[in-house]
């Protein structure tokens, strides 16, 4: 019966994208939902973007292991980025009309920011879109028994069908009914679960000690390790595509920041549904954290399994793998928008709406299939993934978007060098295996050449 009904779930993914590509008509109508997403919608799928394998699976298996300091990527720091994105980036990118990040570098800088920004941008997706691959994998396994190679290929199919069918609108139209659902399940559980371990005063009086320090030990490394945490997904993940198509297809500036602080504090709120559900785990079932963080990435799936009813396995297991395919779904159209609208259009300015719409598809099946292959030849860990792909964008885009937006000095040939100068400290500094975070290394590098090349190119 379980089964049955997580199927026709999935399935149903393709019959809301099919529904949804009636409403598609043109290139915007695809990327951005025409513009036209109400308030519900628009922080629905903003909160969706990353509130499903990290969050419930990548996050807790850190959590039960190493407290809240190994928590502050996520949730703490995707809250964050959610949060600057609604006070500093949404209306004045909103305001100006543009579909991409890369258009917006285009404009502030020129031509060769545009394609230098869209190249360095798609690749950092393809780590995004592997962790949700490998998580609907997991899932997938314990609910079917399904090997994961063939799972994995199964829910990418089936991503890459519904993306193809209606773009955003589909993303929208099913990050609305699966946020409500899995809301609903992890609340169910999280009740069920709360007298059984005395609440959260009983979970926190049977933790280690340190267990919930916020702040790190008084060292330079801690704190640099710290700072890093908060800034691979808060400042790293500002300056990627698919927060921004998401948050870009508001019917209205105002609509999108408030969205984007609606879904912030969403995050920060329901994110902390499954990390309780994990420390309860924790306690009732020892043998559930595993002995490897790949084990205690099924321990919120595995105990919806243990204490929850057939009608709550079938709402949860349902929710939770659409969820992920939506958050995959996001990750995919993103890219292959940004190679369409950046790339393609670079070296073929004379491109029709309708050739436009047909290249972004055609890249969809090719990023899915890459991506796919990526997967299968990768083991690795949901949330060291997830921050591998926003230290890729904070190290060379973050620093020229933000000053491109809020200090006028700045260049082209600053833009150029940031990009360049952080981007490739970043990697000689994980060559190198240096001590101090190889990001942080980056993101003074990116900061030093935005500085040195606006200035002497104004000389």
């Amino acid at each position: 019966m379980l089964i049955t009904c997580v199927t026709l779930y999935l399935l149903s993914n393709i019959a809301i994208g099919a529904w949804a590509a009636r409403r598609v008509t043109t290139s915007q109508d695809f990327v951005l939902a025409g513009r036209g997403l109400s308030l519900a919608l628009a922080t629905s799928v903003t909160f969706a973007t990353w509130f499903g394998s990290e969050s419930i699976m990548g996050a807790p298996a850190k959590f039960v292991e190493g407290g809240v300091l190994s928590i502050i990527e996520e949730p703490f720091g995707s809250a964050l980025c959610l949060f600057l994105v609604g006070a500093f980036f949404a209306r004045p990118l909103y305001e100006q009309n543009i579909t991409t990040f890369s258009d917006y570098f285009r404009i502030r800088y020129g031509r060769s920011a545009e394609l230098v920004s869209a190249v360095i941008m798609i690749p950092s997706y393809f780590s995004w879109i592997a962790a949700q691959y490998i998580a609907i994998g997991i899932v997938l396994n314990v609910v079917m028994g399904i090997p994961m190679a063939w799972g994995i290929i199964a829910s990418a199919t089936i991503v890459m069908i519904y993306t193809l069918l209606g773009g955003m609108w589909s993303i929208s139209i099913t990050d609305f009914l699966h946020n409500l659902i899995i809301i609903l399940a992890l609340l169910v559980l999280a009740v069920v679960l709360y007298p059984q371990v005395g609440g959260v005063s009983g979970v926190a009086a049977k933790m280690p000690d340190n267990f919930f320090q916020f702040l790190p030990p008084a060292s330079l490394s801690g704190w640099a390790t710290y700072l890093a945490a908060w800034m691979t997904i808060g400042l790293g993940s500002i300056p990627q595509q698919d927060i921004f198509q998401r948050v870009m297809s508001a019917k209205s500036a105002r609509v999108s920041v408030q969205a984007s602080y609606l879904a912030s504090g969403l995050y920060l709120t329901v994110a902390a549904l499954p990390l309780f559900i994990a420390l309860a785990a924790r306690l009732l079932h020892p043998d559930l954290a595993g002995v490897d963080e790949q084990s205690r990435q099924l321990i919120i799936p595995n105990m919806v399994m243990r204490h929850g009813s057939l009608p709550l396995q079938i709402l949860f297991f349902g929710a939770l793998t659409s969820a992920i395919l939506s958050v995959s779904s996001g990750a995919i159209l993103a890219p292959a928008t940004v190679f369409g609208e950046n790339i393609l259009k670079f070296f073929r300015p004379n491109l029709t709406d309708k050739q436009l719409l047909k290249a972004i598809r055609w890249a969809i099946v090719v990023i899915s299939v890459i991506c796919v292959g990526m997967t299968l030849q990768r083991s690795t860990s949901i949330f060291d993934l997830v921050g591998e792909s926003s230290a890729f964008s904070l190290v060379s885009l973050f620093v020229p978007l933000t000053a491109g937006i809020y200090w006028k000095r700045a260049t082209n040939q600053g833009c150029l060098w940031s990009i360049v100068l952080g981007f490739g400290v970043w990697l000689l500094c994980l060559w190198l295996e240096t001590s101090f975070p190889p990001m942080l290394w980056g993101l003074i590098a990116s900061t030093a050449g935005m500085l040195g090349g606006s200035l002497t190119a104004q000389k």
